[in-house]
């Protein structure tokens, strides 16, 4: 496999050397895990021949943009932005409009694209993941959804794979995206790396979403966070929820939706297995006292749940 990394000046530093360290030692450990796996070779993709990233980190680029074409996968790591202004102003840089115009050029038959945090959005501006599932940072959640509505945005999952699309959650996702990669080619050798690096497996981003942060500025949104965080262990009702907050049941989901990309109830879900994960870390509740705080009237409803959430991962 010949992987493609792109980088440009001001991209995120950590996130391209875990991408580099992760695939070598995968090349350099293949042997030792199956012999008849193929060379990994990794490259530097990038506009100049020189390249800076965040943490100062000078990179020899090994190919033009130009070339991309000719690489099994292209990698799209983070812009080095960590707000949605620094983040569209990065997108419109001279360096940024680059890559888009030569991921645009990619053919989807022949060539993956992957990309992880800020990245994702770069892959987005081509208008290639119309009416496909992606994740991205989930604290840009908002303004990704905002600039691209027919996107199908998953915050939960750390990793995406639609068709020849695989997209990470925020900076330190590249990890995961690049084990990823490397699980494509075997999934024994991806977890020798893990093992060697002691990389342990994240498979969703919802334990480090912290839902008040994506309320964005509507405040129906804002109250209905802070009214039913205060109600966890009552029932839910979205039309008394609505009646009392002073908005229409129509008003609520559709303000929540465009929020937070979840139905009211969707919404009060995460925040119950939320609570739940943090009280079942914290304290020595049963497990029948844990779903009875978080408003379910026995154990195993709530296990069911969070089940559920451990497949969608």
């Amino acid at each position: 496999m010949r992987i493609g990394l792109i980088a440009i000046d001001g991209c995120f530093g950590s996130a391209v050397a875990s991408v580099i360290d992760i695939v070598r030692v995968a090349d350099g450990a293949r042997g030792d895990v199956d012999p008849r796996i193929d060379p990994i070779e990794l490259a530097i993709l990038g506009p100049k021949r020189r390249v800076t990233t965040t943490a100062s980190m000078t990179l020899s680029v090994d190919h033009p943009l130009s070339e991309s074409g000719e690489f099994d996968v292209v990698v799209v790591p983070a812009l080095g932005t960590l707000t949605a202004a620094a983040t569209n102003d990065a997108l419109h840089s001279r360096d940024a409009r680059s890559v888009i115009a030569s991921l645009g050029r990619l053919d989807d038959a022949t060539t993956r694209i992957a990309a992880a945090c800020t990245g994702v959005f770069a892959v987005a501006e081509t208008g290639r993941m119309h009416h496909r599932r992606a994740t991205t940072s989930w604290f840009l959640g908002p303004e990704f959804l905002k600039r691209y509505p027919t996107v199908a945005l998953d915050l939960d999952t750390m990793v995406v794979v639609d068709g020849n699309l695989v997209t990470a959650g925020a900076a330190f996702a590249h990890i995961d995206l690049a084990l990823s990669l490397v699980r494509s080619i075997s999934p024994d050798l991806a977890q020798h790396v893990a093992k060697l690096l002691i990389i342990d497996e994240r498979p969703s981003q919802a334990a480090f979403v912290a839902y008040e942060h994506l309320r964005h500025e509507d405040p129906i949104v804002v109250e209905f966070e802070r009214f039913v965080r205060a109600r966890l262990d009552e029932p839910f009702n979205v039309a008394f929820v609505a009646q009392s907050l002073g908005t229409s049941r129509r008003t609520l989901e559709r303000r929540v939706r465009a929020a937070l990309n979840l139905t009211p109830l969707g919404f009060v879900q995460r925040l119950r297995i939320e609570r739940a994960r943090h009280l079942s870390a914290t304290t020595d509740l049963t497990s029948a006292e844990i779903a009875l705080r978080v408003g379910y009237a026995n154990a195993e409803t709530l296990r069911s749940l969070l089940r559920r959430e451990r497949r969608r991962s």
